[in-house]
This record gives C-alpha cells, structure tokens and sequence, in this order.
C-alpha cells in the first residue's frame, strides 16, 4: 500500500498492493494495521456501496452531524471523485482535488470530516462505489453544495446534455450561500 498527499493535504491518495494471475486478482481494501501504519486511524462504523449509470453526477454531499469522514474506492467501473474542502477557517476553503477511481486502479481516497464529496461517472459502464465511513448516517446533520457552483471550478466530464442528476442534487445551495452555517458546522 501507497499514500500520497493531495493538493488538499488532508485528502489522502491511497494506492493498494494488487495481486493478478491469470484466475484475476486479489487485494486487501481495508486492514486497520496497515492504515494506521500510514497515518490513517479511524474507526469505521458505516460501509455504503452505490451503483451509478453513465452519466450520472452525485453531490457535492457532507455530514456535519456527526461529522463523518470517507474512505472511497470504487469495484466496478470508473468515476471522477471529487473532494471539496468546505471549513471556512481552512487555507484550503472551497478547493477541490478530482482523482479518476477505478476497479482496474486500485486507488482510495481519504475524504476526512470537513469536505464535501461527489463522483461522477466515467464511460459508457455503469460504476460500483464503496465506502467506509467513520459515523453513521444522520439524515438530520446532512447537507451538499451543488456539483456545479461556478465557485468551486469543477470540471466535470460529462457533456451537459448527458448529465443525470436527482432533482435533490439540482436543489443544493451554491459555498456561498451555506458559507455562514458551514462556520457554525466546522468551526475552527
């Protein structure tokens, strides 16, 4: 296993050991030891695993209660995934880093508490994304940026025409408007 730094420092590239032979392949997603061994040390409580189509977007989604961090891979397909560093005392505030995830890859990404997520596919096949989260789900202390706040500067490689996104998504506010709750969320 690798660990790199992103432009976003806290945002962790992680690459894993992949075995293949000719029967496929074998790796290891997650082990506690070598994670710590790499500075990641966190109690996962949470797995999710979602299914997208071509063309599909989704986010920018955070939870701010509980703050909840992410550990996201992907185990079929291909999807740009996005990070957004959304704490206002942060140097880094409304930066992003997209990193391509793939089944073929075998690439990570640390998302920690304190940045907004989204992903969106790449190709014409559908796309597998797993992750780890390090607190439960909170439909009350959730909240998302829209994917396409002129802000932010995302480049998202999926013609307009082409894009599928839930109408929940289409309604998220813009950084700046929820910039005075995110200090009131992530105060520094």
């Amino acid at each position: 296993m690798h660990i790199a730094d992103t432009a976003l420092p806290e945002v962790k590239r992680i690459t894993l050991d992949i075995f293949r032979d000719h029967r496929g392949f074998f790796c290891e997603r997650f082990h506690e030891d070598k994670f710590n061994a790499v500075g990641i040390h966190e109690n996962f409580v949470q797995d999710n695993h979602s299914r997208s189509m071509p063309g599909v977007i989704r986010g920018l989604h955070f939870q701010f209660s509980p703050m909840q961090g992410k550990l996201v891979g992907v185990t079929h397909g291909r999807v740009l995934d996005v990070a957004v560093d959304i704490r206002p005392h942060s140097p880094f505030f409304g930066q992003h880093v997209s990193v391509e995830l793939s089944s073929e890859n075998g690439e990570l990404l640390w998302i920690p508490p304190g940045f907004a997520h989204g992903f969106c596919v790449l190709g014409d096949g559908v796309a597998d994304v797993f992750y780890k989260c390090n607190a439960l789900y909170s439909a009350q202390g959730e909240a998302g940026i829209r994917f396409d706040d002129t802000q932010l500067g995302i480049e998202w490689p999926i013609a307009e025409k082409n894009r599928i996104i839930s109408d929940r998504d289409r309604q998220l506010p813009t950084l700046a408007e929820l910039k005075p709750q995110l200090a009131e969320w992530f105060p520094a």
